[in-house]
Parts: C-alpha cells; sequence; structure tokens
C-alpha cells in the first residue's frame, strides 16, 4: 500500500495484492466515504466505467437502492468555488446510501452487490486498486482554527410538543427487572413497549410485561413476532391467548413475521402485500379494538426496502441503531447527524400515519443476517453486539440526549427509547457479560438521568434550538410548569464551550452529569440534583460526553 500527496492538492492511495492461497472474500478493496452534511441533495457529476459523464446528485431522500453504480469518478463542490474530484480505479465501484443504518456517509465501494459473491481471489493473481483526490478551482480564503470555539445555542419560540417518550423491554429481562423498583418508580415512560417473540417466550413473560407496567403505573403495548407468515391467524389467536391468561391487555399491538426480522437486499422488488395483508387481518381479528401497528422490527433499511401497505395501520415502526458498520467513538456519535434524514425519508413512506421509531440504541438487538448478534465477551466496541460498552458511559448519556433532541426536532410521534436492565438498560444488572466499575458498584447508567428527564418531559411544549455546531452539542428545550428547561450534549471526547441566548433575564439553574460527578450520579437517583448551581450562560463548559440541565423559573 502506498500514500502519497503532492503540492496542489493531490492525494493518492494505491494498493496492490497477491494473494498465497486462493482467498475466498465479500469484499476486497476501497471503500470511499462521502459525508452527509452539505453534500446530500448537492450536485454530482459522475464518470462511468464505460466513459459516460452524468449529472446527478446526492440523494435528499434516503435511497433504498444503490443510487449511482458503474463508478470510475465522482465530482462534486466541496466549498464555494473548490471541486473535488475522486476517481477510483482496478475494479468497478457503486454507491449505497449508508444513512439506511443511520450512519452518516454515503459508501462507495468494491465489487457490484449484483456479482455474485462471496467470490474467489486466485493464488498468484495480482489485484490493483487505486484512489485519487483531485482539486478544480480555488481553495476560499480561511483563517486557521485556534481550537476551543464556542458553541452557540439559541433557544426561541414554541414549536409543538415533545414525543411521548417510551420505555423498551424484553421478554427475558422482565422477571429481573421486577428487582429494581426503588429505581424504577421514579421514571414515568408513556409506555412500555414489550418485545415477545412467540418463537422463544410464553404466558410467564407476558405476565411479566404487565407486572412491569404496574409498577411503573404505565400502558403496555406489544411487539409481537410471529413465528410464520403461513398462518397467521392461528398463530396470533395463541398469543391473545397467551395474553388473556396473563391478564394483559395491550394498549397498542405491533405485529412482524420472523422472516422479516432479516435483511433486504437492495433493488428488490415485493409488489404482493398478500402476506403483509393476511398478517394485519389477522392482528385486528385476534386483537379487536387495539390500535395496530407494523413496518420493521429492525433498521428503516428494511422498512426503505419493503415498505407495508400504511393504510391497514394505524402506527408504522422501525428501530435503529448505532453500530452497524462502524463502532469508533465517533461513528456512533454521528449517527445523530443523520436522524433528520432518516425521519424525512420515513415520513415519505408512512404520510401522516403515526410515526413510531424503536427502540432505538446504541446495540443491535436482533442481528440482521439472522442467527445471533456479533459476541462481545471483552466488552470492547464491536458492531452489530448487543451489549456495547457505551450504554453504561458518558457518551451513552449523551448519545440518548442527542437522540431525543433530534427526534422531537423532526416531529417524531413516539420514541422508544430506554430499556429497565440488559444492554440498552438504564439500570445495572448482572449479566452474561462484563460491566466494570458496575459489576462491583451497583447503581444507575448516566443515561438513567437523562431519560427520567425525557420521559416526564412526554407531551410537554418544545421550544425551537438552534445550535452551531450540531454535530458537536445537541440541545432539547421544552417548558415544565412554567418553567424552562434546557438540555445540552456534548457529542465529542473534547471539551465544549458553549454561549445560550434566548433564556430571558432570570436566574440559570445548572445542573452537570460529567467525569467529576458520575459516581453521584450512578449511585444516587437525585445525584444530578445534587450538582446543582447558578451559572452564566453566556459561558457553559462541558466536558467530554458531558449532558448538562439549564433551568429558569418563570
Amino acid at each position: 500500500a502506498r500514500i502519497t500527496g503532492a503540492s496542489d492538492g493531490t492525494l493518492r492511495f494505491d494498493g496492490i495484492g497477491t494473494p498465497v492461497t486462493d482467498f475466498l472474500t465479500n469484499r476486497t478493496g476501497f471503500v470511499v466515504l462521502h459525508g452527509v452534511e452539505g453534500i446530500s441533495g448537492h450536485p454530482a457529476g459522475v464518470l462511468h466505467v464505460d466513459g459516460r459523464e452524468v449529472a446527478t446528485e446526492f440523494p435528499q431522500i434516503i435511497d433504498p437502492k444503490q443510487p449511482i453504480m458503474d463508478i470510475r469518478a465522482l465530482t462534486h463542490t466541496v466549498a464555494p468555488g473548490l471541486k473535488v474530484i475522486c476517481t477510483m480505479e482496478g475494479d468497478t465501484f457503486e454507491m449505497e446510501d449508508q444513512r439506511n443504518w443511520t450512519d452518516a456517509s454515503y459508501k462507495t465501494y468494491v465489487r457490484p452487490l449484483g456479482l455474485p459473491h462471496p467470490y474467489t481471489l486466485k493464488a498468484g493473481e495480482t489485484i490493483e486498486q487505486a484512489v485519487e483526490l483531485r482539486f478544480q478551482g480555488e481553495a476560499p480564503s480561511t483563517t486557521k482554527s485556534s481550537g476551543g470555539e464556542r458553541v452557540t445555542v439559541s433557544v426561541s419560540a414554541a414549536a409543538g410538543r415533545v414525543p411521548r417518550f417510551a420505555m423498551a423491554l424484553e421478554a427475558q429481562h422482565a422477571a429481573d427487572a421486577l428487582t429494581h423498583e426503588e429505581a424504577l418508580s421514579l421514571l414515568e415512560p408513556e409506555f412500555l413497549s414489550c418485545y415477545f417473540d412467540a418463537r422463544e417466550a410464553g404466558t410467564e413473560h407476558l405476565r411479566g410485561f404487565k407486572e412491569m407496567g404496574d409498577l411503573l403505573d404505565t400502558d403496555v403495548a406489544l411487539e409481537a413476532v410471529v413465528p410464520g407468515a403461513s398462518a397467521p391467524r392461528k398463530e396470533l389467536r395463541a398469543i391473545a391467548g397467551q395474553a388473556e391468561d396473563a391478564d394483559v391487555r395491550f394498549a397498542s399491538v405491533a405485529v412482524t413475521p420472523a422472516s422479516d426480522l432479516s435483511f433486504v437486499m437492495p433493488g428488490t422488488v415485493f409488489p404482493d402485500t398478500k402476506a403483509f395483508d393476511a398478517l394485519y387481518a389477522a392482528a385486528r381479528e385476534a386483537f379487536p379494538d387495539t390500535p395496530l401497528g407494523g413496518g420493521t422490527f429492525v433498521y428503516f433499511t428494511e422498512l426503505n426496502r419493503k415498505p407495508p401497505p400504511v393504510d391497514a395501520l394505524d402506527f408504522v415502526c422501525h428501530t435503529t441503531c448505532a453500530i452497524v458498520h462502524a463502532a469508533d467513538d465517533r461513528s456512533v456519535t454521528e449517527t445523530i447527524e443523520s436522524l433528520p434524514y432518516v425521519i424525512v425519508s420515513a415520513r415519505a413512506l408512512v404520510g401522516d400515519k403515526e410515526y413510531r421509531v424503536g427502540p432505538g440504541s446504541i446495540g443491535s438487538r436482533t442481528s440482521p443476517f439472522g442467527g445471533p448478534t456479533a459476541p462481545n465477551p471483552h466488552n470492547g466496541r464491536v458492531t452489530m453486539t448487543r451489549n456495547d460498552p457505551r450504554q453504561r458511559a458518558l457518551l451513552g448519556a449523551a448519545w440518548h440526549l442527542g437522540y431525543g433532541a433530534r427526534m422531537a426536532e423532526g416531529g417524531v410521534d413516539t420514541v422508544i427509547l430506554g430499556a429497565p436492565i440488559g444492554p440498552f438498560g438504564l439500570i445495572h444488572h448482572s449479566m452474561d457479560y462484563p460491566q466494570p466499575w458496575f459489576d462491583q458498584e451497583g447503581g444507575l447508567y448516566p443515561a438513567y438521568h437523562v431519560m427520567r428527564a425525557l420521559y416526564a418531559a412526554s407531551g410537554s411544549m418544545r421550544r425551537v434550538t438552534t445550535v452551531s455546531a450540531p454535530r458537536n452539542v445537541q440541545a432539547l428545550g421544552y417548558e415544565d410548569d412554567g418553567d424552562l428547561v434546557l438540555w445540552l450534549a456534548n457529542l465529542t471526547g473534547d471539551a465544549q464551550t458553549i454561549t445560550v441566548d434566548g433564556l430571558g433575564g432570570g436566574n440559570v439553574e445548572l445542573c452537570v452529569l460529567d467525569e467529576e460527578t458520575f459516581v453521584n450520579c450512578a449511585q444516587d437517583p437525585e445525584g444530578l440534583d445534587d450538582t446543582s448551581r447558578s451559572a452564566d450562560p453566556g459561558r457553559i463548559e462541558l466536558g467530554p460526553y458531558a449532558v448538562a440541565r439549564l433551568s429558569v423559573a418563570g
């Protein structure tokens, strides 16, 4: 491999490889990522492999297929008067829209998915690929950044309501979650969204859902995975019978066949909705007078590629996961950047139906490839695993706040976020994977304090917030019994200095969850309130991945 640069700004990556044995692979070669901010919806010039030059654009609405194919080079504007030409040699490249998985990028890769895979690189046959970046035009004059610039957050007029925030619960965690009554009793989710896979769960799990709903004094909603699509009436009647035996009534029911937990290949066409129609009719029969939901229990990708007949539903749902393609800290927090595109694209599919997102999580609830998710016995940063360590960290709290803020900004109706215990939990419980520090000390994860506030804020009047650097900082403002509340999240590993405008002239009370207050907040549900102090909104200092709550009395 060789990387070379020139004084005119040209940058070239060359790769040459010769397998010493036959090598079976799904993808071997360069991958080029284009970001989305300032690029989505903007023009692009495409040089195709056959020499054709075509003018197109990076899609604004998320493309369920490959938006650009047979690529040799892509050209687009990176600053006023300056273009970049990205030339990819040695194979045929094509692009997919990774916002489908909440990645903040368009991915250009080899080799085309339409070709057979896996494929074999033969022993002794050399492959060569190269990616070159060249610039055209004049770079605009800039002042070198000195770092530490302030982020400005402006709070202005009222704009709609905060979404309904609900809590997720998986069947296998219901009984253990009930042992944390004291911490859970302080949470006020709008409802409990209960995941029930009829291939594995039964009446005792449904009884656990009811007991948890009683503890939280909230409604119980059902996410039912139906084992097959061939006899949905029989299978859904069986689930309804188990619910009756458990003496549980559901505020809503969402259904999916187990087969739809697997991923859908791009370009696949599903013109026949008979399976959906039969499933939804069977659900209406089994749970009469109960709001019915559907769509997908996995990622937006599958909703985008296989949209259901929404007219048959009362609400449409999908989940998200922050570690599908990359598990480094920056990629995880970048998923917050992609959420507005997901929301707009989903609205184009579901219209004015209730739009329900979740569970949103850093880790992956199920694997879209079938079978178990990726193992993570050493508590690492691993893609497509359930037990991501950042769920228990400050980053997890910042991610939850940023996620909730983007959902509120986008006008999503209902957001399912957080769980009592487990890989997506808010409270420590001993599990079959390591949870450093918490396994010794127990307690509450930082996200507990964020979600306690979001659950309580459901339906409150939201205030518009404008952030000068939304990649680094996210904000959610709302009214609470006449007071103005503003939450801030630092989505970076660097300290951020923030100036807040629009809070009015009253005294500003500041509470911060950061590395200094972490231990007390983990040990005390009221630990965040204990950090309260008066603050100058002209200068708020937030450490790496810290969250803060500002309150101004009305």
